[in-house]
């Protein structure tokens, strides 16, 4: 989904409507609300739970939202302020720390989640995303060799069971630390409204969904460090790229299926002008709304941090997993105190190979 259809969703409209207003006319339930006292402690609270504050405030402990209710526990909060995040008279940056500054790193905590979500494509190719404790993580191997004999056939007495052997990897992963710096001053910020600032933050989750999927097409090209780089194949001809080279690519996944094709922009354009692609519904798609065609079944997904001579093509249900040991954090201490020019957005991610055969680099220069 893109920004466009993002703002134009039920979700954007949803948030956009005046919660002040919604809470005046009587339509949601503050009372509880009202009882909650949100500070420095309660975000300590949630991060020792390992809880955002929204979580935290939807326990039973808290403030829960009832079934059908048209706000969630932090929403409600907002409403309680007095906090308009669209509308006509949107709320200023300076006006929400006036009126509720505990609010403002759950703020930017959840506006970030939005802008992640507007890279949908990141969760399409991986198999499965973990949170672990420790920072150095060990992959499973599986032998997923031919000589093992691996296959559904009748066993006869004193035959050998086909078994699958599921093993550690040689070497563990480690899972860093990433982070950026939110450097803008609070003179820059204050006069802004709510709905201005988080288009800003909508970028930034954006931003750093794109960069994982860099980390993702690094992953299968070169592998985790345990000897598992994908497997290349060249096309039929250096410097081009055909259908044949994409047939060729494809027929690769056995027993796979290749449901993604990861590539520079480059070569997204050579694909899409392929024509054995030019199907006029697709085409039509694509210029009306932007949405790319599925060659061969597979999604199609922009990674400009791919090198231009490559095209990966990957079954996204086993070619890779994801590795967090620390989700997305804001420093909301240093938010809360208005010193957004220290603040750091960080989250802890990797990626690992799961089966290395369910992934494939085509090559489309070589001597």
């Amino acid at each position: 989904m893109n920004i466009k259809d993002f703002m134009e969703s039920a979700a954007f409209q949803r948030e956009s409507i005046d919660l002040a207003e919604r809470e005046l006319s009587g339509s949601v339930d503050l009372s509880r609300t009202a009882e909650i006292k949100i500070d420095h402690d309660t975000y300590l609270e949630a991060e020792n739970r390992g809880m955002t504050l929204s979580e935290l405030l939807e326990t039973s402990e808290y403030d829960p939202t009832p079934n059908g209710a048209p706000l969630d526990a932090f929403e409600r909060q907002l409403a309680l302020a007095g906090i308009r995040l669209g509308g006509k008279n949107p709320t200023t940056v300076e006006q929400m720390y006036q009126k509720a500054a505990a609010l403002m790193p759950e703020f930017i905590m959840r506006e970030i989640k939005k802008g992640q979500s507007m890279r949908p494509e990141l969760n399409s190719l991986i198999a499965n995303s973990t949170t672990v404790a420790n920072n150095r993580y060990t992959p499973f191997y599986i032998d997923t060799d031919s000589g093992s004999n691996l296959s559904l056939r009748p066993i006869g007495d004193g035959a050998e069971i086909p078994q699958l052997v599921v093993t550690e990897q040689n070497h563990a992963i480690n899972v860093p630390e990433y982070g950026l710096g939110l450097k803008a001053s609070y003179k820059a910020l204050r006069y802004r409204t709510t709905a201005q600032f988080r288009v800003l933050l909508w970028y930034i989750g954006f931003k750093l969904q794109t960069d994982k999927i860099g980390l993702i097409a690094d992953c299968i090209i070169n592998g985790d460090g345990n000897s598992n780089a994908a497997t290349t194949v060249n096309v039929a001809s250096s410097g081009t790229l055909t259908y044949d080279d994409l047939i060729t690519l494809w027929s690769q996944f056995d027993p796979f299926e290749m449901n993604g094709i990861i590539c520079h922009v480059d070569n997204l354009k050579t694909v899409l002008t392929l024509d054995e692609f030019k199907d006029p519904l697709a085409g039509y798609r694509f210029q009306e709304k932007g949405e790319l065609f599925s060659p061969l079944g597979a999604t199609l997904v922009r990674c400009d941090s791919i090198a231009t001579d490559l095209v990966i093509g990957l079954d996204s249900r086993f070619a890779v997993e994801e590795v967090i040991t620390q989700p997305l954090m804001v420093e909301y201490d240093k938010i809360i105190e208005q010193r957004f020019e220290e603040a750091v957005i960080s989250e802890s991610v990797a990626y690992a190979k799961v089966l290395k055969e369910a992934s494939v680099v085509l090559d489309t220069v070589f001597a």
